[in-house]
């Protein structure tokens, strides 16, 4: 399936694939009970602790929340801008 994304990534979704992504979003959040303003709190802390720690880009992160039929997950996209990690102090 992914192969298949991969293929279209050329092409702009439909309206209804994002409003059944939104919607799917809207749905996860409310069964995790996590507000907007929640995950904006956790994004911007995850970004702090991350940072003192590797270089990352911040303003790239994305933090959403996934939902499936056994589980909620926390889900961090964090790009990193490179592979070393900072010297202590720095």
């Amino acid at each position: 399936m992914k192969i298949l994304e991969r293929l279209r990534r050329g092409r702009k979704p439909s309206s209804g694939k994002v409003a059944k992504e939104r919607l799917r979003l809207v749905l996860a959040h409310d069964r995790a009970h996590i507000s907007p303003g929640l995950l904006d709190t956790l994004k911007d802390e995850i970004i702090s602790v991350i940072s003192r720690h590797i270089d990352i880009d911040a303003d790239s992160v994305q933090v959403t929340i996934s939902q499936s039929a056994r589980e909620s997950r926390l889900v961090a996209d964090i790009p990193l801008l490179s592979g070393q990690r900072r010297r202590r102090g720095a």
